[in-house]
């Protein structure tokens, strides 16, 4: 015989009873069927809530109506559904109850309190509704069935509303139940009767723990949870992406996990499955079809190592601890004592090896109990200062992995607390089982989300996570946002999953939970937004969202947003920029980047800002890690630049090759960033820096495209219609080296610890000269790269290169996945 549980949204309506009825008549013709059920979906809930207002002397009316309406409705709809369902009787049964519910109510008004054994009596009349419902319905089929009443065969322990049973007793009982499938068993679920008869329940999921009982009593072959999920999940599926459905558990998994959070089964329901040997199979109603999880002796073949990650909530750890502890004995049994006495049950212990304290964890709704009662068992001790003040920490969570192969995979507990480092977790207190099935670690409960995600991805994912907020909506920006578009499908074929959350430009910022979706409309959503960029709605909302690696993309040039770089990496941000106003800062700030991303373990890329989409700042620092050592630089580091200075020697004007370089997007959104050489002298900064020479941007000496003064106080409109003003005198300058037979180029060079940005004509012998059109080129002389100098070139300007570049960048936030292997 089998032993069927079914509940939740199972019962939610008349076609899901009907559901139920379909399957569990399916069991009976070939096993034979004993079916527990639980109230119908709402009803205890709705129970609890009037048994609150009737103790608050509130109206309870309303709510007692439409209790009324919902068990009356599922009455009425199966009477149409079923020809020979007992209707008049039905309602009858349930009228009756709820004209005692009624007057229990009044009572309850009249007490201010609802006694727990008369609460335990209402909070289970919804099992017995749906019992009688479900009765009617097989005797409707003609199906013989006989209702089972636990107040008469399960006998319980324990507080009227969280009740032990006793199985062993309890078996004996069942002595008279056909258990050969000549009848269908049907058994309210949660309720149980304590040594004096009284009505208890079985607490958190007891219909769960009531079907398990009855497999017990009744010897049953199996156990089946039915639920609305297909079985149970290596984690938390609402709250990880990619939960991965597991097919075998063993008793001792399934005890580790439900244990420590895992929502599907409760530790009581496992107890007498476990003891009797009954394998237990998660199925799902609303899919039968599918195959669920068994709980049993078997292992899986499939997941041999780690199975899961549970995630416990609203726990509270205590610290007993003072040098009244170091070697006493019968210290740690007082302790618990006073927690046993109490009835509180404790979900974590650790004590140091120094013996000067020991910690536990219980659920919060027992801490303040909990505190003044070990308060009054060690006054005397607090009192003469043998031990310090119990320090309480609220607001935590334990986290566990789950696993009976842990024991033979080597590196686990590494890369479990690895895990919990990259997700930026601390650990408040650490335990593991002697069996090694378990590793658990409590820890702030508001960011536990976010490190069961991290373990998750570390654990049974291959799969890459990078949430981009990007910053900066112009030329580059955008053309970044259109690339990543673009590359979706490659992205997933790597196993990278690339969301951007947020857009911001100076004005708004547009945030969505389920990323931007970068196919519509973006511009227009980002208009009617209503927030603002700051870096603490950033930080709210990754924490609101538990994103595991967060990246924010800075592709303005403004100093205001540079400035608050290390904000984000201590707000927990990887930062990607071809901003170069951070790297040319001042010094202290330049040093307050660098140590700030190796204190927070974030990343900050910059590659774009030196040679657009070349790969210059990379092998600089590759370079210089390996010991090299810089003597010489020269090149061309502006590809705005390169592209006027080469149409200039094709004979366009001053004014009318820039025009044309802002046009094509090769220029700064002022030209005049790059005229004046401000934008090469930053470039050449952080290339000096870069080979560790300590120096402001005020060491730079700059020789402007531009004459000292000229046009600074005016828009750029304004700007670009005067420009045609420096024509003749640039084109003297041309036909000037063009004698020589040179060419003008402007290029940065960095020698003896010196930086020069100048306007040079350089013969057609020089490499140099052939560098235009938008290109950089750059020779490093060092140690290693000498008497032949490094040199990188290639296209160094526009918005599709460096929007390229910075694409790239971001990918880079991926290591710290990989390094977790």
């Amino acid at each position: 015989m089998k032993v069927l549980k079914f509940g939740g949204s199972s019962l939610a309506d008349a076609p899901r009873y009907m559901r139920v009825m379909e399957i569990s008549t399916a069991t009976h013709q070939t096993d034979g069927a004993a079916v527990v059920l639980s109230a119908p979906k709402g009803v205890t809930n709705a129970l609890s809530l009037l048994c609150e207002q009737a103790a608050a002397g509130e109206d309870f009316q309303p709510l007692f109506d439409k209790l009324n309406d919902t068990v009356t409705g599922i009455a009425n709809n199966l009477n149409e559904e079923l020809d020979g369902f007992a209707h008049a009787s039905v309602l009858d049964f349930i009228n009756s109850h709820l004209s005692v519910l009624k007057q229990h109510l009044e009572g309850i008004k009249l007490l201010g309190v609802a006694p727990d054994n008369v609460a335990a009596g209402i909070l289970s009349i919804g099992e017995y509704i749906s019992v009688t419902l479900f009765s009617s319905m097989l005797s409707a089929k003609g199906i013989i069935n006989r209702v089972i009443d636990p107040v008469k065969y399960v006998l319980a322990e324990g507080d009227y509303l969280d009740s032990i049973a006793d199985v062993s007793l309890s078996k004996a009982r069942f002595s008279d139940v056909p258990t050969d499938g000549s009848e269908f068993l049907v058994m309210p679920g949660f309720v149980a009767a304590n040594d004096a008869g009284e009505k208890v329940t079985l607490g958190r999921n007891g219909s769960d723990y009531s079907a398990a009982i009855l497999a017990a009593c009744i010897d049953a072959n199996c156990c089946e949870i039915w639920t609305d999920v297909d079985g149970v999940y290596n984690a938390d599926p609402n709250q990880v992406e990619g939960a991965v459905l597991l097919d075998k558990l063993t008793y001792q998994e399934a005890m580790e996990l439900s244990y420590f959070g895992a929502k599907v089964l409760h530790p009581k329901t496992i107890g007498p499955i476990a003891q009797h040997h009954i394998p237990c199979l998660i199925r799902n109603t609303l899919n039968p079809v599918a195959p669920g999880t068994l709980i049993s002796n078997e292992k899986s073949e499939v997941w041999t190592s780690v199975k899961g990650i549970s995630q416990l909530d609203n726990v509270t750890m205590f610290n007993v601890a003072g040098p009244g502890l170091k070697g006493m004995v019968g210290m740690a049994s007082r302790v618990f004592e006073v927690m046993s006495n109490a009835n509180i049950s404790i979900s974590l212990i650790t004590q140091s090896s120094s013996e000067y304290s020991i910690s536990f964890c219980i659920q919060s709704k027992d801490a303040n109990r909990a505190l003044t009662l070990l308060e009054d068992a060690f006054a005397l001790e607090l009192q003469n200062q043998l031990l310090d003040p119990i320090e309480v920490r609220h607001d935590l969570a334990i986290v566990t992995l789950v696993g009976d192969g842990m024991r033979q995979t080597k590196g686990l507990a590494a890369r479990f607390f690895n895990s919990l480092a990259q997700a930026r977790v601390n650990n408040v207190a650490i335990a593991q089982g002697s069996s090694e099935r378990s590793i658990s670690t409590v820890i702030e409960s508001k960011r536990a989300k976010k490190a069961v995600k991290v373990i998750h991805q570390n654990f049974f994912s291959d799969r890459h996570t990078i949430d981009v907020f990007l910053v900066g909506c112009g030329n580059v920006g955008t053309e970044l946002l259109s690339q990543i578009e673009k590359q979706q499908p490659a992205l997933l074929k790597r196993n990278i999953q690339l969301r951007v959350y947020g857009i911001a430009n100076s004005r708004k910022l547009l945030l969505n939970s389920q990323g931007v979706d970068l196919s519509g409309d973006w511009k227009a959503a980002l208009e009617s937004a209503s927030e603002r960029l700051s870096v603490e709605r950033l930080h709210q909302f990754a924490n609101d969202n538990s994103l595991v690696n967060p990246v924010i993309v800075d592709c303005t040039s403004h100093e205001a947003i540079a400035e608050q770089y290390v904000d984000m990496m201590e707000s927990g941000f990887h930062v990607v920029t071809p901003n170069k106003k951070a790297n040319t800062s001042a010094m202290s700030y330049y040093r307050k980047l660098r140590k700030t991303a190796l204190s927070t373990n974030r990343q900050y890329l910059y590659e774009t800002t030196v040679g657009a989409g070349l790969p210059v700042i990379d092998n600089l620092q590759k370079l210089f890690s390996a010991g090299d050592i810089l003597h010489r630089f020269e090149g061309i580091l502006s590809g705005s630049l390169s592209y006027v200075f080469g149409k200039l020697e094709e004979g366009m004007s001053l004014s009318e090759a820039t025009q044309t370089a802002k046009d094509n997007g090769f220029t700064e959104p002022d030209p005049r960033d790059d005229l004046s050489g401000m934008d090469v002298a930053r470039k050449l900064l952080i290339m000096a820096r870069e080979a560790d020479l300590e120096l402001e941007l005020s060491d730079i000496e700059i020789e402007s495209v531009l004459p000292e003064g000229f046009a600074e106080n005016c828009s750029v409109d304004e700007f670009m219609q005067q420009l045609p003003e420096l024509d003749s005198s640039m084109n003297e300058k041309v036909e000037a080296a063009k004698a020589e037979g040179k060419v003008l180029r402007y290029i940065g060079s960095i020698e003896d610890g010196k930086c020069k940005v100048s306007i040079q004509a350089v013969p057609a012998s020089n490499p140099l000269s052939q560098v235009k059109d938008g290109e950089n080129a750059l020779a490093i002389n060092s140690d290693y790269y000498s008497p032949i100098p490094y040199v990188i070139r290639g296209y160094g300007a526009g918005g599709t290169v460096t929007a390229a570049g910075v694409f790239a960048d971001i990918l880079r936030t991926m290591p710290w996945k990989q390094m977790a292997h």
